[in-house]
């Protein structure tokens, strides 16, 4: 009787599950070489002396002189004058006669002195074997005089980076690699194309966020390819910027702040002397964007992403279910990348903010005065930005996901 109580026993069936679609590799390697002439295309337009001469030369307006930016060993110290200021810590104060062989430009090999000034706020003293960045003027009678500019880092930095990329590599794989380049896309973008952009007069809004959106389907197509996945976090991506960006401008205008507050104005300002035509009122958004553009990427593919794992191990789940799975994962996300934002932000002007609070002010105002303010809002619209990109990438994933199921 139990033998035949079994026979009869209904079998459940799993659902199937259903394998996620592969990346299009022909549309992937279109979008990528398009991507490369377009860049390439506007490199070159940008910076036709850096391919015909190899180098940019600065001309001081104000002088008539050749300014360049070289580098240089120390190789004596003839004179010093070097005291230490007790009210400044124990920073160094004087300066430095050196003399210094140059390694790069035009002046490669040749011995120069040197003068290097530095105090609490500028400069460091050097020693013997140090490379250092050295300022050098031609001037109109063709004599030269040459000052340090700054200690070389570049070689520490450096050797910082590589042991990064091969952190991420080690722990990230093939993937790791992957972003990596994208991080190399968007260093190269923002440097060497929307920089030189914004400075010869560009629109500032718009630019950004073309550059931006550029940036954010390159990354995604080498970090994926073209694939249901990705096509739904660039689209939820390009949401999230939006919303950013009108909140952004909204209040931009209410609170009667723009750019032109911003600590670096000023000297902005003043590059207009040299023919920059930088548009600085709405630098104060363009930062938003862009601020905004890392954590709504990390967001969106994280969604698109887990919703297509979660629909290849259930497909008979609800769109009505995708999406509430889609939310419950963003919400999760919400709590740490917010808070990761707003005090990236305000971590960007805590001495400003240490100073502020030690004149006694109240908070009211404190968070009332520009910088705080323009801090504050940058922080904010960049969070609305991505908190609104969960429910739209949910929204565009669970469509694209529900269209394929019906084919």
């Amino acid at each position: 009787m139990k033998e035949k109580a079994k026979r009869r026993r209904p079998m459940m069936k799993k659902p199937k599950s259903t394998p996620i679609p592969q990346k299009n590799n022909l549309a992937t390697i279109l979008v990528l070489v398009i991507s490369a002439l377009l860049f390439l295309g506007m490199f070159l337009w940008l910076h036709p002396q850096d391919i015909l001469k190899g180098k940019n030369e600065i001309f001081n307006v104000y002088r008539d002189e050749m300014v360049e930016f070289e580098k240089a060993t120390v190789k004596a110290i003839p004179t010093e004058e070097k005291n230490v200021d007790e009210f400044a810590e124990g920073a160094y104060v004087g300066t430095q006669e050196l003399t210094c062989v140059v390694k790069s430009g035009r002046y490669k090999g040749e011995i120069m002195t040197v003068y290097n000034y530095f105090g609490p706020l500028y400069g460091v003293p050097v020693e013997l074997g140090d490379s250092v960045v050295v300022t050098i003027k031609t001037h109109t009678n063709g004599e030269t005089s040459a000052t340090v500019y700054e200690f070389n880092r570049i070689p520490i930095i450096g050797a910082f980076m590589l042991l990064f990329f091969i952190i991420v590599i080690l722990i990230g794989g093939k993937t790791g690699l992957k972003s990596l380049v994208g991080l190399i896309l968007t260093f190269l973008c923002l440097f060497f194309i929307l920089i030189p952009l914004l400075l010869k007069g560009w629109p500032t809004i718009p630019t950004t966020f073309a550059m931006c959106a550029f940036i954010s389907l390159v990354a995604f197509t080498i970090l994926g390819g073209v694939h249901r996945k990705t096509i739904s976090a660039y689209l939820g991506t390009l949401a999230g910027m939006v919303f950013a960006m009108i909140f952004g401008l909204a209040v931009q205008s209410l609170t009667k702040i723009d750019g032109l507050r911003l600590e670096d104005a000023e000297p902005l300002m003043q590059l207009r002397y040299i023919g920059a035509t930088v548009k600085i009122r709405g630098l104060m958004v363009a930062g938003i964007i862009i601020s905004a553009l890392g954590a709504v990427m990390d967001v969106a593919m994280s969604i698109s992403s887990a919703l297509e794992e979660i629909y290849a191990a259930n497909p008979t789940l609800s769109s009505i279910s995708l999406f509430r799975s889609g939310m419950n994962i963003g919400r999760d996300m919400v709590g740490t990348m917010t808070n990761t934002l707003i005090l990236a932000f305000l971590g960007s002007e805590f001495t400003l903010m240490i100073f502020l609070f030690a004149r006694d002010l109240t908070f009211y105002h404190l968070f009332g005065t520009a910088f705080i303010a323009l801090e504050s809002i940058s922080g904010l619209a960049a969070s609305i930005g991505m908190v609104l990109a969960i429910p739209l990438t949910t929204l565009i994933s669970v469509m694209l996901i529900v269209r394929g199921r019906k084919r």
